[in-house]
């Protein structure tokens, strides 16, 4: 790992505090620990920091340390030891970590480095002119299997080629960064086997691809879900969580376009559906029609209402 220094002291602020409404926040969370134990808050207490300010200042330290009753020295070495404190300014609506430990490495994510370079800045941990975007090369970020990936703030993006990576950057960039799906970018789910998931066929047969197993069931089934012609408008499928674009791709060639579509599929339509886009339960497991009912009904503040999150 790199060193980590501070920010030179031309752009370090005089002075750091929390709002009030973080200042209520972090003691509490403070009162969270045992009585000798308060120190157990500092990364909470530094993360806060950084949310608020976008970086992790000297000033926001030493408040730190004065609050915790700890040497300002013994701050400093969380906040540069851990990758996710961003210790000099970073882009404003994006700061984009590369992993670059052996699995990404492989999978590609020198090319991932090289739109970086491209889009935002030759140089690591320097935002781009504008001050929107920075980069910079992280350790093992925890996804291996879904290499080459990258962490934008607090989200994984992961199975990335340099063309998609580009699209999410343009994305950050133009403000629409809540937009973009975050995990797997080619329609695998979470880390299932990217050709389907395996399983048994039969109880004396060897594992084999659910994919491989069987053909896809015939475009004229009467249990295939009836299409409709595109409309002016077609609703964003992939806010259904366990769609992603490959999926939505699927499903708008079959003339499935919107979200009461999805509500109103009887369950012979759920397994020909399954059946067809390779990933048998999927629906289910993710209620894909509960999801799809209440977009259809109140788009995504009804979403809120009944699962209480965004749609992804």
């Amino acid at each position: 790992m790199s060193v980590r220094r501070l920010a030179e002291e031309n752009v370090q602020p005089a002075s750091f505090a929390f709002s009030a409404e973080n200042a209520v926040w972090a003691q509490a969370t403070i009162k969270k620990y045992p009585e000798g134990r308060q120190q157990s808050a500092v990364i909470p207490l530094l993360m806060r920091a950084q949310e608020q300010e976008g970086w992790v200042s000297r000033a926001a330290i030493e408040t730190v340390a004065d609050m915790l009753g700890m040497a300002y020295i013994r701050v400093l070495e969380v906040a540069t030891f851990y990758t996710q404190f961003q210790i000099k300014p970073i882009g404003t609506k994006a700061h984009v970590q590369v992993c670059g430990t052996t699995p990404c490495m492989l999978r590609g994510s020198e090319d991932l480095i090289n739109v970086c370079k491209k889009k935002i800045h030759h140089d690591p941990l320097t935002p781009n002119a504008a001050g929107t975007l920075s980069w910079e090369e992280v350790e093992c970020q925890g996804a291996c299997v879904n290499a080459p990936m990258v962490m934008i703030f607090k989200d994984a993006y992961e199975d990335l080629t340099p063309e998609r990576l580009e699209e999410i950057i343009d994305q950050f960039e133009a403000g629409n960064g809540e937009s973009v799906p975050t995990g797997p970018q080619n329609g695998r789910h979470f880390c299932a086997p990217e050709g389907g998931v395996v399983t048994l066929l039969d109880g004396d047969a060897a594992p084999v691809s659910a994919a491989k197993g069987a053909d896809k069931p015939s475009l004229n089934d009467p249990n295939r879900p009836a299409a409709i012609a595109k409309p002016a408008t077609p609703d964003d499928l992939e806010l259904i969580a366990g769609i992603g674009p490959k999926i939505a791709a699927t499903l708008n060639e079959l003339g499935i376009f919107t979200f009461a579509q999805v509500a109103a599929f009887t369950p012979a339509q759920v397994e020909w559906v399954d059946a067809y886009v390779s990933f048998p339960g999927r629906i289910a497991r993710d209620e894909w029609i509960k999801q799809a009912d209440a977009l259809a009904r109140g788009g995504e503040e009804e979403y809120v209402r009944v699962f209480g999150k965004k749609p992804r």
